[in-house]
């Protein structure tokens, strides 16, 4: 996974697995810090994503929460959205509303 920094967007791209977790809350925590008004994930270029991945995103959705930060993820892929429902922590993460188009 490569993981990019562009103001306070995060863009991850690659699959986001167990293996990449440390770098991954490393990354968001720390971008926590510089960016207190939010953070936004951007994972359009991310193709699969495990449970493991999805609870790291879910505990540092709750942790941007409880220390008055945000954090929401932008672009899920349809893959990475039916992982959410399946592993049930689509409640535990904000994902950016985004207006329809007629």
């Amino acid at each position: 996974m490569d993981i990019r920094i562009d103001g306070p967007v995060l863009v991850f791209s690659g699959a986001f697995d167990g293996r990449c977790t440390s770098e991954a809350r490393y990354a968001i925590y720390r971008h926590m810090e510089i960016h207190p008004d939010g953070v936004i994930l951007d994972i359009s270029d991310v193709p699969v994503i495990d449970v493991i991945a999805l609870r790291l995103l879910a505990v540092a959705t709750r942790h941007a929460w409880l220390t008055g930060h945000q954090l929401v993820l932008r672009n899920p892929a349809p893959s990475v959205r039916r992982m959410l429902h399946l592993s049930r922590l689509a409640h535990a993460v904000d994902v950016e509303r985004v207006a329809a188009t007629a």
